[in-house]
């Protein structure tokens, strides 16, 4: 850890390394000098992320010592850890202003996570552009995180709201929400992106491999952000490397890999435009979600259909020594799960308990909790045929569907599939619920869903009936949307 102090020249600036570990907003510090200041290279701008602070860059992390090493001037500015990219946006462009006048040129912002985000929204909605020449982002959710959607989720919003993972970053960054960001920063963004992002959630057990599993079904992830929601299409992606979330902002991990881009000389070549609306959205579904909370224990079931190749069950809670006995349709039992603390930041001071098995029996299972009081929510992921069987669909109008490949023999029988379709809508801080039963896929195409007003709609989409070989499935899909004052859903 740096345990230097910065020249008192700026009176906002504070003791570089020292004082509240959490980190004080508004707060920047200036590292040391370089021994030799080559004009060519711009001063660098840290950003932290989601329940992060600026010491973020010298605890535990080599960034700020790279930096210094390769001759770079270096600020770290603290904004509201919990705070959406509004407030941090317009907290940051003041300080950006103090920073540029401070070393007298154009400034690169290197930001981590939601800092990415936090940055453009100062550039492009609070006028921080004339003194930033460039933005690099380090796995930055800018479409989103289908972990903010479980967050906010009716399953999950229990255990996120009692261990404080409901709070204003995180609702930004439901994937509907960033829908609506993206529509209103887009068309305006001048200022050059740079982005990488990382696919490594590590093996069994990591402190990221839930993140990564639950996010596998969207595509590449680093075990908190996916590698789609990482790039724009006006960004230029630097790369895509094998690095988790939290290796993504070590200076050993990625700094050789924007090193070239922080000189005042490097040419930037980005065309910029709106991104794409699509009129109809598409999710696999390969998870089952419940949670709630109990007093001494508790207990859910849960259905493995046939041909399952791998079957994890994640058990996520406030409690550290739950005890869990998982029981299988022949009367198997385990109990040994591997604990974990979340570092996704989404759930940020909850324990992961997990358990992967291969090729489980099918059938109806069992999991038995035992807490003096807990939170939880119970997280079953399945590597199956069926996943890919089973989509959602939904379109401008707000009709839900779940078309089906009537083909594999592994698919599902739509004569018995119903679904309970749980809205819970977003205004202004206020929370409406609404709940809809399909009883009736099969006769049914698709179901419409009431428009409540311009806001976030979180759908948690509960699926169960019999695959084609006559086996009990059951499944959840999770997504959000965000519609205008229009009434037009942007998707």
């Amino acid at each position: 850890m740096i345990m230097t102090l910065i020249s008192p020249i700026h009176v906002n600036a504070g003791k570089f390394g020292q004082g509240d570990s959490s980190g004080t907003p508004g707060q920047w510090y200036e590292g040391l000098p370089p021994s030799y200041v080559d004009p060519s290279k711009s001063p660098i701008v840290f950003i932290h992320g989601l329940n992060s602070s600026s010491h973020t860059w010298w605890q535990e992390n080599d960034m700020y010592d790279t930096a210094l090493e390769n001759g770079f001037e270096t600020a770290f500015v603290d904004l509201y850890p919990t705070g959406d990219m509004w407030n941090n946006g317009k907290l940051l462009a003041d300080k950006l202003e103090e920073i540029y006048h401070h070393f007298g040129e154009k400034l690169v912002i290197v930001g981590h996570s939601k800092g990415g985000i936090d940055a453009q929204s100062a550039l492009v909605h609070y006028g921080a552009s004339p003194y930033v020449d460039r933005i690099i982002s380090l796995s930055s959710p800018h479409k989103g995180s289908e972990l903010a959607d479980l967050a906010y989720s009716s399953w999950a919003g229990w255990l996120a709201d009692i261990i404080g993972g409901k709070n204003d970053a995180t609702y930004s960054l439901q994937t509907g929400y960033m829908d609506y960001y993206r529509q209103q920063t887009d068309p305006h963004a001048s200022t050059p992106m740079y982005t990488l992002s990382g696919t490594n959630w590590g093996s069994f057990g990591s402190s990221l491999y839930w993140g990564g599993l639950y996010l596998s079904s969207y595509g590449a992830s680093d075990g908190a952000v996916t590698v789609a929601s990482s790039n724009l299409p006006y960004s230029t992606e630097l790369q895509v490397g094998d690095w988790n979330h939290s290796e993504i902002r070590q200076g050993s991990s990625t700094f050789g890999h924007f090193s070239d881009y922080l000189y005042e000389t490097t040419e930037d070549s980005q065309a910029f435009g709106t991104a794409d609306t699509v009129s109809t959205n598409h999710h696999l579904s390969d998870s089952f979600i419940r949670g709630g909370h109990y007093s001494g224990s508790t207990q859910e079931t849960f259905y493995v259909e046939e041909n399952v190749d791998k079957l994890t069950i994640n058990w996520l809670s406030d409690q550290k020594n739950t005890t869990l006995e998982l029981a299988s349709p022949d009367g198997q039992r385990w109990n040994k799960f591997t604990s974990k603390t979340d570092e996704t930041s989404f759930f940020e001071g909850s324990y992961h308990h997990s358990l992967t098995l291969d090729n489980p029996n099918s059938g109806k299972w069992q999991i038995k909790a035992g807490s003096i009081s807990e939170n939880y929510l119970l997280a079953v992921q399945y590597e199956s045929l069926l996943n890919t069987a089973l989509t959602l669909e939904l379109d401008q109008g707000l009709n839900i569907s779940i078309p089906t490949l009537n083909h594999t023999p592994y698919g599902p029988d739509r004569k018995t599939m119903k679904s309970t379709i749980t809205m819970e809508y977003y205004n202004n801080g206020k929370q409406t619920s609404r709940k809809i039963k399909w009883d009736d896929l099969d006769g049914t195409p698709s179901r419409k869903l009431s428009k409540l007003g311009e806001g976030v709609y979180n759908l948690t989409i509960d699926l169960n009936g019999k695959t084609k070989q006559n086996k009990d499935f059951n499944r959840t899909i999770i997504t959000s949307v965000y519609i205008d004052n229009n009434g037009k859903v942007l998707k």
